[in-house]
This record gives C-alpha cells, sequence and structure tokens, in this order.
C-alpha cells in the first residue's frame, strides 16, 4: 500500500532560510529515499506505507530535537 504524507513543523520564522527543524525533517526523508516535495510551510513525502510510516517517526524525533514545537501530520493512503 502506498501513503502520502503531509507534515509541517512549527515554529515559523518568516522570510528567509526555512528553520533548521525543518531542513532537518526533509533530510531525514531524502535519506530514506523517499519521494517528497520540500516547502517551508509543508512538506510531502510518499511511498511504501511502512517507509513512509518508519521516516515520519524519524522526522517527527529529529524536528523535535532541533527545536520544533509542533509538528501537523495528514497522511491518506492510495490503493
Amino acid at each position: 500500500m502506498r501513503v502520502v504524507a503531509e507534515f509541517t513543523t512549527e515554529p515559523f520564522h518568516g522570510e528567509g532560510e526555512p528553520p533548521e527543524h525543518a531542513r532537518l525533517a526533509w533530510q531525514v526523508v531524502k535519506e530514506a529515499g523517499l519521494k517528497g516535495d520540500f516547502g517551508p510551510l509543508g512538506t510531502e513525502v510518499e511511498g511504501d506505507r511502512d517507509a513512509v510510516l518508519d521516516a515520519l517517526r524519524a522526522v517527527m524525533a529529529v524536528a523535535l530535537d532541533a527545536g520544533a514545537t509542533r509538528i501537523t501530520l495528514q497522511l491518506h493512503a492510495e490503493s
């Protein structure tokens, strides 16, 4: 089963470079070899269910460790 997840890490810092917690979360996605689209207000990830779920746990951990105070996640399955 394939899933698509979109997550946002906060706080936002306005214009300029995305915050460290967002950049490090994206790095986790890339290292997991997943398809995705990085954005400062939301990042989309897609792939095999287990691969995405495993990566999301690591995404949340690294984002929290880097100063995120809120992570919003949406996930849907594609059959």
